[in-house]
């Protein structure tokens, strides 16, 4: 352990992650706005590239136990330590109610979890954050707990709109150890949390976008009815991305377009969609780049005709709130197709900053057709996007308030 002692701790799932620059985007920022913090991490990073937003942060990084069956002496060692202070009864009893209502190994790992950070944290730390509602919020819950200090998050989508809501309840309920306050980065998402809070309040908090990460947008002629059309996507290839929709859409297309898409990103659909794209003949007019870090993300958004995430909900209820990648892509005037899909209206209006299509694939195909066979539709959508991403969605003003709130609780222990 460093001498070094940051007043707050904050809890994310994995550190670093491509798959979240909005969280790396906002460390970094809180950072730079004089935040003092240290990243404790529940999982080891899988990834093999880092995006140069990471590079950038200066704070320690701490691994907690991925599994307690790995480091046990440490696991031990937390257990033993807890259990000597007097919060470590009430915030066993909170742990025991859970695990009445949630049988699984996942729990008692969030414990143990807990434990550990809880002995470890250096003794100025007087306040916790945690990343997503779900499993870091129950380590920085027990945790705070344990501490005797007051704890927040910020709530995205997944951890929204797929845990149970006895557990969210419980998390927005000061009586039971509920945060201090929460952020979420979605209207529509900070809806339905405020409609279950007791008394935790909940923040809109835009994540937005640091512009100053982006080039600026190329300026391009309008593409020609007679080039290639260009479709790119960014995103994991999970179900409430509704990649599968889209490979059937582009199945539709007439077969005198010459089109091509290209997908970044990685996800455990992977196989099956390369699959379902050989079986349609598409391969050919299909690249899979996987992982990209940023400055290959923006090139290949520079190269491309048209941003297509067709976002739709899970069967478990999963989906997305808002996207940062729909802003990356506004960022280089790259024109949208997406879908009306949790808070994806927030950013574009239909018809002005974008197209918003079901997910169905004849739609999709055919919002695509509009912009292939109209190329200054897609540039006139493309420039109002622009102009409300630097209007409405710059990320200044949501770390500014988030800063302010971090500040107010660590005041506060």
């Amino acid at each position: 352990m460093t001498s070094r002692s940051p007043r707050l701790a904050i809890a994310v799932k994995g550190w670093p992650r491509l798959s979240e620059t909005f969280i790396a985007q906002e460390l970094v920022a809180l950072e730079e706005a004089g935040i003092d913090f240290a990243i404790w991490s529940l999982r080891h990073p899988t990834d093999t590239k880092t995006h140069p937003l990471h590079d950038r942060l200066k704070a320690e990084v701490h691994y907690l136990p991925e599994y307690l069956g790995d480091e046990p002496v440490r696991v031990l060692r937390g257990l033993f330590s807890v259990m000597g202070r007097r919060t470590f009864w009430p915030a066993l009893r909170q742990f025991l109610r859970d695990f009445t209502r949630d049988r699984t190994r996942n729990r008692i790992r969030r414990f143990g979890q807990a434990c550990v950070m809880a002995r470890e944290l250096p003794a100025g730390t007087s306040a916790l954050y945690a990343h997503f509602l779900h499993t870091p919020s129950s380590v920085a819950r027990y945790t705070a707990m344990l501490r005797g200090v007051p704890w927040s998050f910020s709530a995205h989508a997944k951890d929204i709109w797929t845990s149970p809501e006895w557990e969210l309840r419980d998390k927005l309920n000061t009586a039971t150890a509920g945060a201090a306050f929460g952020a979420t980065c979605t209207a529509f998402g900070a809806e339905h949390l405020n409609g279950l809070s007791t008394d935790t309040p909940i923040d809109l908090v835009y994540h937005g976008l640091d512009l100053s990460r982006f080039p600026p947008a190329p300026d391009q002629p309008v593409r020609q009815l007679s080039d290639p059309f260009h479709m790119l996507s960014v995103g994991r290839l999970v179900e409430k991305k509704g990649f599968t929709r889209l490979l059937d859409a582009v199945a539709l297309l007439p077969p005198d377009v010459d089109w091509h898409w290209t997908h970044i990103g990685g996800g455990a659909l992977k196989q099956a969609l390369q699959d379902q794209a050989a079986q349609s003949g598409l391969s050919d007019r299909i690249t899979w780049r996987g992982a990209c870090d940023q400055p290959e993300v923006i090139a290949a958004m520079q190269a491309a005709d048209l941003f297509v995430l067709p976002s739709r909900v899970a069967a478990d209820g999963d989906r997305d709130g808002l996207p940062n990648v729909l802003m990356e892509a506004a960022s280089q005037k790259l024109p949208i197709l997406s879908t009306a899909v949790s808070a994806i209206p927030e950013f574009i209006d239909n018809g002005v900053h974008g197209i918003l299509s079901d997910d169905d694939p004849a739609a999709l195909a055919d919002a695509m057709m509009r912009v292939a066979h109209n190329p200054a539709l897609g540039a006139t959508m493309a420039d109002a996007a622009h102009t409300r991403l630097h209007t409405d969605f710059t990320m200044q003003p949501g770390i500014a308030h988030l800063a302010r709130r971090l500040r107010a609780i660590m005041g506060a222990a």
